[in-house]
């Protein structure tokens, strides 16, 4: 992931094909130690391709991933209800809390 990142700033730079020597330069003058492989590798997936290109598949690839919600079953009327009014009561709460304060925070 750091070439990748390492290429994409380079290429924002304005450097539209950036080299290994270019990536090299930016990933050590952070301190990164810098596997040759790694970056050839990289630069082979790449070639040809634009920034564009590369954040568009990388977009679509993205999609597809899990994001660890299932998507929830539509919501009866009495659920959507009871929702709103346990909302409604927490702002209720809340705003008879910021009165408690007197204006004072803990670390003031």
């Amino acid at each position: 992931m750091k070439y990748l990142a390492a290429y994409l700033l380079l290429v924002n730079a304005g450097n539209t094909t950036p080299s290994a020597a270019d990536i090299k330069a930016v990933l050590e003058s952070v301190e990164i130690e810098v596997e040759e492989d790694k970056i050839s590798k990289l630069l082979e997936e790449v070639e040809g391709k634009n920034a564009e290109e590369l954040i568009a598949e990388g977009n679509e690839k993205l999609s597809s991933v899990p994001t660890g919600g299932a998507a929830a079953p539509a919501a009866s009327a009495s659920g959507a209800a009871a929702t709103e009014e346990a909302a409604e009561e927490a702002a209720e709460e809340e705003k008879e809390e910021s009165d408690d304060d007197m204006g004072f925070g803990l670390f003031d």
